[in-house]
């Protein structure tokens, strides 16, 4: 508050007085209001005033009685903004879901009690709650997802107490327990959630990294299904349920083929959860008869992708169209017996999508051909009168196995004609393949030895 003085002009002269006035803040700025008018008093007593009302206002907390204050204010949400904001809601449902799978009882039971501020138990639940609400390495988890959520006041562990290395050393803590922890999750999902675990689907993928690792005996080359075939890399086989649940996983050499980690896998399973009448679901790249005899032998059923090539056992079914059953929106699939497997049942499937999708490929290939042969035949117009036979074949080659899709609609040879003293190229379209082709697009065949459907 401070006085201000104001001027009244009246039947000709000028009276002064002064008023006592007191600064506001509203959404558009500071205003100011008369609190009480003081009259027409001398210079000197008026700056008495004025620093008495200096001394008050220091202590004042609010010029205004209870009964004066405002029911509501008016917040203008361009000119608000938030700071230091905190995840709160991921944190709290992740530690709730912690409770819920006895994670916390098992982990005291099975890690020995730290002696410090910070335990293991509550190391191991940063990791499982900072991958529930945002996958990330350990390294991010200590630099910046611990300290920009709420874990940090969840827990009450300081952010620096948080740090790369003691996240690492929690997953070592963890690796002695995967084959329990596994069988405990798999138990507890089950009553849960009512999971039957009648159905496994299998499959491998592969992870790359960087460096030599020469003493490692995981990190080895192989096929990259990154495309990154200049580095090592370590294979991963993942085991699921139908609602896609995992169940266990295993590391492998990089260099191990697919159909090498099946025994493995489905032993090692079976260890955990028993032998039961389970069905094995697996892609093509599982297919040996070495793996399909020894799931046999001990009664195993199973559903196994087959190569393309197998369509061809199947072949007049292609061309019939009956005996479709659909068994979801643009799948349909029927039964199929074949001389060559009579254990065995083919079921073969065809999607309206894929046939679209294999169709654009087939045909974005077939373009790409078509043009690098235009050029090519440019190529060999220029150089008329010198035999570069050699050198187009090499294209040639080189072009038919970078599309490969659409190689075998094409057959391509190379001459040189003395008579027009040029290199020619002859192109031939394959209609055996074309049709092949179209029919069998969208189609795919598994086997199985499940025959009471």
């Amino acid at each position: 508050m401070y006085l201000r003085r104001y001027n009244r002009k009246k039947s000709g002269k000028n009276h002064y007085y002064w008023a006592l006035v007191e600064s506001y803040r509203t959404e558009r700025g500071s205003r100011q209001r008369i609190v009480g008018y003081i009259g027409d008093v001398p210079k000197q007593k008026a700056r008495r005033i004025a620093g008495s009302a200096e001394r008050f206002d220091c202590v004042q907390q609010d010029f205004l009685s209870t009964e004066e204050l405002p029911e509501f204010s008016t917040v203008l949400p361009r000119k608000t903004r938030t700071e230091r904001q905190r995840e709160f809601g991921g944190v709290w449902l992740g530690n709730k879901l912690f409770e819920k799978m006895e994670l916390d009882r098992y982990f005291t039971e099975g890690l020995a009690r730290k002696e410090e501020s910070v335990t293991w138990l509550d190391i191991i639940k940063i990791l499982v709650i900072s991958r529930f609400i945002h996958p990330s390495s350990e390294l991010h988890i200590a630099e910046h997802l611990y300290e920009h959520s709420a874990m940090e006041d969840f827990f009450g562990i300081p952010s620096e107490q948080v740090y790369d290395n003691r996240l690492y050393r929690g997953l070592d803590k963890i690796l002695p327990h995967k084959d329990s922890l596994q069988h405990h999750l798999k138990e507890r999902l089950g009553r849960l959630f009512g999971i039957a675990y009648d159905l496994f689907l299998y499959d491998v993928t592969s992870t790359y990294v960087e460096g030599e690792h020469t003493g490692s005996e995981l990190c080895q080359r192989g096929y990259s299904r990154d495309g990154r075939s200049d580095c090592k890399q370590v294979c991963i086989a993942l085991v699921v349920t139908r609602e896609g649940l995992p169940l266990g996983y295993e590391l492998f050499a990089g260099n191990r083929h697919d159909s090498t980690t099946v025994e493995e896998v489905v032993e090692k399973m079976e260890a955990l959860y028993g032998k039961a009448q389970r069905i094995w679901v697996m892609d093509r790249g599982m297919v040996s008869e070495k793996n399909l005899e020894r799931l046999r032998s001990e009664g195993r059923r199973y559903i196994i992708g087959t190569p393309k090539a197998t369509l061809k056992q199947v072949e007049q079914h292609l061309l019939e169209k009956s005996d479709w059953q659909v068994v979801h929106a643009g799948v349909e699939v029927k039964m199929c017996t074949s001389s060559d497997a009579d254990n065995e049942v083919f079921i073969l499937c065809k999607s309206k999508d894929r046939a679209f999708k294999e169709r654009a490929m087939h045909d974005r290939f077939i373009a790409r051909i078509g043009k690098g042969l235009e050029k090519l035949t440019a190529t060999c117009e220029q150089r008329r009168g010198k035999n570069i036979t050699q050198m187009i074949e090499r294209r040639v080659g080189r072009l038919l196995q970078s599309n490969s899709r659409g190689a075998g609609m094409f057959d391509i040879s190379v001459s040189f004609d003395d008579a027009q003293r040029k290199t020619v190229i002859t192109v031939v379209k394959n209609d055996g393949a074309s049709h092949w082709l179209r029919l069998t697009e969208g189609h795919y065949l598994l086997r199985t030895n499940i025959t009471d459907w």
